[in-house]
């Protein structure tokens, strides 16, 4: 991750002012700095189940990592193309830099897939994706490097500007050192999740916390479960008095405790009885209450339970509606939040006017080979598909011009309606 610290043509934010204020803030003065949050306590880290729910540990929990790869690499796998208007529709602005930057290569240390990815995960999980843009003596954007979310405090400076305060280590070898570096609102690309000021999101992990934080208790439980031999625990009664019952209880758990020493039989000696205290897996719903939790997690991303390998209630006949489901009220909120963040934060005023960019879901939609084809005839049939136009859908390499590839066809039995009974009217000689 790169910070920008050459020399600007604008001058940075005033950091004397900005210190001043939040100090007038620490002091609990009048509030000449506002720091830009949602209001509502979201952060609070304890689950009803007893459980510390954070970005790190519920992304441990397999469902819950499984939907934020599914949807982070579903967006960084999209085809991404800016587009430039053209009097007959659009065209591909291929010439223009940021086309490169967002489709191939936003900076020099990694591709556009990977930034994607990196940007929706931290969607995903901590509700906005930051980036930094880097640009050029001429003010034109060379580079974009991502920024790590939890890093970030926005605030708003006494002139009502936006800024952004990003906390990071300069020297990898010396944690404990960290440099604050602000950063103006036009250096700033921000992806905002779901929040009720527009301009901080939600942490969807945060919102959940109980529902992960019984999904965390649950997986422990069970882990401890077999850990301990899938034995319960209990108590050992003696019926005299034990000198050393500390001595007991280590020389027991030693020789039937853990995986290692289940189905071992206990001898008891002396009159000992083992009597167990749990409540066992089966009467306490274990399993069911494990499976209701992946129901649970899909259900708080709009994933469909199948793509996460639950294949309970899905069959060959409603998979595949299941996927476009997904598509269309899942993944198309995201793409339509990504696309209108890159035209706001990415193109100037004038550029907003000739350009637009465009995630090609047609991929995602495409059904088999055989339904392919027949569409593909009913289209070149009824000439609103050539050739060429269905090469570059199945990305075949186009037919030249002179040899038919760019004809519009129709099937020569349809007229239009007031063309009808030319050839009837002419005595039967084709015009």
């Amino acid at each position: 991750m790169a910070i920008n610290t050459r020399s600007r043509d604008k001058p940075l934010v005033d950091m004397r002012q900005l210190e001043a204020a939040l100090q007038q803030v620490r002091e609990q003065k009048r509030m000449q700095v506002q720091d830009i949050g949602s209001g509502v306590p979201f952060m609070m880290r304890n689950s009803s189940a007893g459980k510390t729910v954070t970005t790190q540990t519920a992304m441990q929990l397999t469902v819950v990592c499984a939907c934020v790869r599914i949807l982070a690499e579903a967006v960084a796998g999209l085809p991404l193309h800016m587009y430039r208007y053209t009097e007959r529709g659009k065209e591909k602005a291929i010439d223009n830099r940021l086309y490169y930057l967002l489709h191939d290569e936003p900076n020099p240390e990694m591709t556009s897939f990977t930034f994607r990815e990196t940007m929706m995960a931290q969607l995903l999980t901590t509700g906005n994706a930051y980036a930094q843009k880097i640009f050029n003596n001429r003010g034109e954007i060379v580079a974009i490097y991502p920024l790590i979310s939890a890093q970030m405090q926005v605030l708003r400076d006494p002139s009502g500007r936006l800024v952004y305060l990003y906390t990071y280590m300069p020297d990898d070898s010396k944690p404990n050192e960290t440099q604050v570096v602000p950063l103006r609102q036009d250096e700033v690309w921000n992806i905002p999740g779901l929040g009720f000021n527009g301009l901080i999101g939600f942490s969807p992990i945060e919102m959940a916390r109980n529902a992960l934080g019984l999904a965390m208790a649950t997986e422990e439980y069970g882990s401890k479960f077999f850990a301990n031999g899938a034995q319960p625990s209990g108590v050992l009664e003696h019926p005299g008095v034990i000198k050393d019952a500390e001595k007991l209880r280590t020389a027991w758990q030693a020789q039937f405790g853990g995986s290692g020493n289940s189905n071992k039989i206990a001898v008891l000696e002396e009159g000992l009885k083992y009597h167990p205290i749990s409540i066992p897996p089966d009467q306490a719903q274990f399993l069911e209450s494990r499976k209701f939790q992946i129901n649970e997690i899909c259900r708080m991303y709009r994933i469909p339970p199948h793509m996460v390998g639950d294949l309970e209630k899905s069959s060959f006949s409603n998979i595949e509606q299941q996927s476009l489901e997904f598509v269309k009220y899942t993944l198309d909120p995201w793409l339509c939040r990504w696309e209108q963040s890159m035209q706001r934060c990415l193109l100037t005023r004038d550029d907003k006017q000739r350009y637009f960019w465009k995630f090609n879901v047609d991929g995602l939609l495409r059904g088999d080979y055989q339904s392919r084809m027949q569409g593909y005839a009913v289209g070149r049939q009824n000439g609103w598909l050539n050739a060429n136009d269905i090469r570059e859908l199945e990305n075949m390499d186009e037919i030249p011009a002179a040899e038919g590839g760019d004809l519009y066809l129709v099937n020569g039995n349809m007229l239009p309606l007031g063309q009808a009974g030319n050839f009837y009217n002419n005595g039967g000689e084709a015009q």
